[in-house]
């Protein structure tokens, strides 16, 4: 139940890419973990990686500008099939303490360490299908993440288990304006799921009631007393239930990018991919201890829920959710012997206030979780050395702003500033077949968290992040 209490109180050749590809094709289910701001995933394409995406789309000979930018496709020549994956390994640990709604101190661990490692998948198709045309599809993973704490976690009642992942589906063309200038647009359709656990603390649900019923005057203030005494010694501090609500959405958007060919050696190229608002729809399932059922059913305390299904009890529900609008500038310098590039991006997470869950239970108040995220940006620079006419060597460096900030941040998303360290290199198999590796370490700043849950617990301390990417790709030209 919420409460008005105070508020402190995700051949060789033809042999290996096909098991890459069914790789992908099995990791498309499961991308999980966010290694760039929030949840937003960059990490869609081995080759750019390397250069910690500076030049991104600008760079040439990569697939992933199908959903980057798609007016870079004026590069690519003839089809192009390419597949791509990057295993993710993200490792958040929080210290801290929790108080509930009267200042008391809960007791838990410090919840283990919350992160995960999981493979993120890219797969890519592009065809010249005239002088000027070219078309692509695409399947990828734009946004997820996911956090993970043990039962006794501390911050139990904020957040246990944190689980959001969108898989999209596009639809790109690019038009050669001219022989220095091509347009590109593309239509999106995205699944959005997002699984939330979190322990209940049904002492602070039962002091709740009580004071709302007070309130009401349902309860004379002289038998206040008597069900207080009722709650404290049917429901203690540390009677805990637990609630999982679970919700998946299709919706659709799309992109506009241009492309220019400023001189023989220079490229830039600015892309906008439009916000895609979701309505989730699922359901929300309560573990509910006996006594506390026992408390729900009471003859004291049943005329306080009012009448029709209890509250606590199996039901469905909704919740509004946006992934946000975002936009890129790129830029590449080609020379003989090196490329030199960079990237600056803005995410509009402005957008995302909170994540409010209405229920189909009438008797179940509706659960918000505030964000008031501001908005990011991501800003790299990288390059490569071609060391021989097979051999392709890249680094890079970025920096990657939190829209998350201390007065807001909670346990669900322990984002904080990044700043990427990159590396990788790319082999020509053969004039038609390249692979591609990339590496990076991701340094975090401490994520100061101050979480307050819906019965009024705050949970105050930090949360010591870091991350590792590894990625390959295969890319095959016919």
């Amino acid at each position: 139940m919420q409460m008005s209490l105070p508020r402190r109180a995700w051949a060789v050749r033809p042999l290996a890419f096909a098991a890459l590809s069914v790789a992908i094709a099995g990791a498309l289910v499961a991308p999980r973990a966010a290694d760039a701001s929030a949840f937003q995933l960059k990490e869609n394409s081995a080759k750019s990686l390397g250069t910690a995406f500076a030049g991104s789309v600008t760079a040439g000979n990569d697939a992933s500008v199908i959903v980057n930018n798609p007016a870079a496709m004026t590069m690519l020549d003839g089809n192009t099939f390419q597949a791509d994956v990057t295993a993710i390994n993200f490792s958040t640990k929080f210290s801290g303490s929790s108080t509930d709604a009267l200042g008391r101190p809960i007791a838990g661990s410090n919840g283990g360490d919350a992160g995960t490692t999981i493979p993120v998948p890219a797969m890519y198709f592009q065809s010249k299908v005239s002088d000027r045309w070219h078309v692509g599809v695409a399947l990828t993973a734009p946004f997820g993440f996911k956090t993970d704490y043990d039962s006794d976690f501390t911050g139990r009642y904020s957040g246990l288990k944190s689980d959001f992942k969108s898989l999209d589906a596009t639809l790109s063309a690019s038009f050669d304006v001219t022989d220095t200038f091509t347009l590109g647009a593309s239509a999106i359709a995205q699944k959005t799921s997002a699984e939330l656990t979190s322990a209940v603390n049904f002492n602070a649900v039962g002091l709740g009631i009580v004071q709302q019923g007070a309130a009401a005057g349902a309860i004379p203030p002289q038998a206040v007393p008597t069900y207080l005494g009722v709650i404290g010694a049917v429901v203690p501090p540390g009677t805990d239930g637990r609630a999982k609500i679970k919700g998946d959405d299709w919706a659709y958007g799309w992109q506009l990018g241009g492309f220019w060919k400023l001189t023989a050696q220079d490229r830039f190229a600015l892309n906008y991919h439009s916000k895609i608002s979701h309505t989730l729809e699922g359901t929300a399932n309560f573990q509910v201890p006996a006594q506390v059922q026992g408390l729900l059913s009471n003859p004291l305390v049943a005329p306080l829920l009012g009448t029709g299904q209890p509250p606590f009890t199996h039901t469905s529900g909704t919740a509004d959710f946006t992934t946000p609008a975002f936009a890129t500038a790129s830029f590449w310098h080609q020379d003989e012997k090196f490329g030199l590039g960079m990237d600056i991006s803005w995410t509009k997470w402005d957008s995302f206030k909170n994540l409010a869950v209405q229920y189909g239970n009438p008797s179940q108040p509706p659960t918000v979780e505030e964000f008031n995220w501001r908005n990011s940006w991501f800003a790299s620079v990288g390059g490569e050395y071609y060391a021989t006419d097979k051999l392709t060597l890249r680094a890079g460096v970025a920096v990657d702003t939190t829209p998350t900030y201390n007065a807001t941040r909670d346990v669900r998303v322990p984002d904080s500033t990044r700043r990427w360290l990159t590396f990788g290199l790319g082999y020509k198999v053969t004039e038609r077949f390249d692979v591609n590796l990339g590496a990076a370490h991701i340094f975090v700043n401490k994520a100061h968290i101050n979480s307050l849950s819906p019965t009024g617990d705050l949970t105050v301390g930090e949360n010591d992040d870091k991350g590792n990417l590894l990625s390959m790709s295969g890319q095959y030209r016919f």
